[in-house]
């Protein structure tokens, strides 16, 4: 899905009753497809995103997508072996065969290659022989037919016209020409009348010959049951049978190369996944630095944040490596597992610190954070607010929140409500300008009841946020 030109993507959907309808550029495509084009342009951080922080397997995605850029290339890599290497496991398992089987297994392909051979199939006679069986089935029809069109091509009536028009080009020589088609169309009907007896000659019924016709089609559409569709696909079949035959009479060779295959491919495994995994600690004590300075910036005032690396027992398609969030929060203690340490709040603002380092590396103009003022208020609010600032600088950022420091720092607002008019439900977004904009910071504020003194606050916040927007947290 490309655009019309290098700025510009439409995307747009049709919400209906029983379906919607996207269309990217004009052109329908499948929710799949959509999701994954929204997803190289959006990043959403759901109200609960900062949960998926308690799971692990999170903290290592996280990381790679931190150094894709250097690690791109090992990974590559790795997966491509890592799927050499399943494969190569799955075919020594199938030879995990004892002596018994395996001569089981040799007779039976033997027997079925046996009975393709013994069939002495050509490429197309199924056809001819469908013909044939045609041909034969229908024999008494055809005759018929061909005596009916004998009849009619043999009759007398052109010799008739000939000698006709021989006797009146006596008084008219223009007739020649007249007289020449005749011959000619009698020279064809002569042609046509021998063609039409020879072939009925031909159609005399030969009951062993049908016979050997209909047994030889069912052989056909026998061994097409059992090995394919077609007799191409049963000659394939053979030439498969025949291969597997040759495996299990050299099976002990066999395996022998196939475990130093495999043995082979689980030492670049290792050396390969080594390798990442040195490569992703010295990138996570870089991340770690990052993100442990973020957390300072969002009121984390004695944070300690690491990185722990674990091997795991088998290799995956990224390696071997487990990683996990390490953090202490409180002077004098060790780091630990992050969820075991970090409260809702908190894994907002670690979230919050994540995303704007990964905003340096990643190429999504778009982030939407709903809901990250979750659990935070007063310093802290002010603060998460002006980190949203910093990641304003070089993407588009839309925020849902209910905190008025956060919301005052945007540079545009909208304002969104529902609202249930005659039992639905129906949601509305507006642009608010600056009054507008003031009047909402001072609800959002002052709760039900709006004062003047309240309305002031609201407008110095707003001042307040406008003049940090050049001096945001770096």
């Amino acid at each position: 899905m490309y655009p019309d030109d290098d700025s510009l993507i439409i995307i747009s959907k049709k919400i209906m009753p029983a379906r919607s309808i996207s269309k990217i550029n004009g052109e329908t495509v499948t929710s799949a497809r959509l999701r994954e084009i929204t997803g190289l342009l959006i990043d959403i951080h759901g109200q609960h995103e900062h949960q998926s922080l308690l799971y692990h397997a999170r903290h290592l995605e996280i990381l790679d997508e931190y150094g894709k850029n250097r690690t791109a290339g090992l990974k590559q890599k790795i997966e491509k072996e890592y799927h050499a290497y399943i494969e190569l496991r799955k075919k020594l398992e199938s030879l995990n065969l004892n002596q018994e089987q395996r001569l089981r297994e040799m007779d039976f392909c033997r027997f079925e290659i046996d009975e393709i051979e013994n069939a002495d199939l050509k490429p197309g006679e199924e056809e001819e022989c469908q013909s044939v069986y045609r041909r034969f089935s229908n024999a008494k029809r055809i005759t018929e037919s061909l005596a009916l069109a004998h009849e009619a091509v043999s009759t007398d009536e052109i010799s008739r016209a000939l000698r006709a028009v021989d006797d009146a080009m006596q008084y008219d020589e223009e007739l020649m020409s007249i007289r020449d088609q005749l011959y000619d169309v009698d020279s064809l009907l002569s042609d046509l009348t021998r063609e039409i007896s020879a072939h009925l000659e031909e159609m005399t019924f030969d009951g062993d010959s049908f016979n050997q016709v209909e047994e030889r089609l069912d052989l056909i559409r026998n061994l097409e049951s059992k090995y394919g569709k077609t007799i191409e696909d049963v000659l394939k079949s053979l030439e498969e049978k025949k291969k597997k035959l040759e495996e299990l009479e050299n099976y002990d060779l066999l395996r022998l190369h196939t475990e130093k295959e495999l043995k082979a491919s689980e030492d670049r495994l290792e050396e390969l996944s080594a390798a990442l995994s040195k490569l992703r600690q010295e990138i996570a004590g870089e991340l770690s630095d990052k993100i442990e300075d973020g957390l300072k910036e969002l009121n984390f005032l004695d944070v300690k944040f690491a990185m722990e690396f674990r091997r795991l027992s088998h290799f995956t398609p990224a390696g071997y490596d487990e990683a996990e969030f390490m953090i202490s929060t409180n002077p004098g203690e060790p780091v630990r597992p992050l969820g075991m340490v970090a409260s809702g709040g908190e894994l907002s603002r670690i979230m919050l610190a994540v995303k704007t380092v990964l905003a340096e590396t990643d190429d999504i103009p778009t982030l939407i954070f709903d809901e990250i003022d979750t659990g935070i208020s007063g310093r802290t609010a002010q603060m998460v607010s002006e980190k949203l600032r910093v990641i304003a600088r070089s993407h588009q950022v839309i925020c849902i929140t209910h905190l008025p420091q956060i919301a005052a720092m945007a540079d545009s607002h909208f304002e969104i409500r529902k609202s249930v008019e005659e039992g639905r439900t129906t949601t509305t977004i507006r642009p608010l300008d600056r009054e507008q904009m003031t009047e909402e910071l001072a609800r959002l504020l002052g709760g039900a009841e709006i004062t003047e003194t309240v309305r002031q606050n609201a407008r110095e916040m707003k001042e307040l946020a406008d003049g940090k927007k050049g001096l945001a947290v770096r």
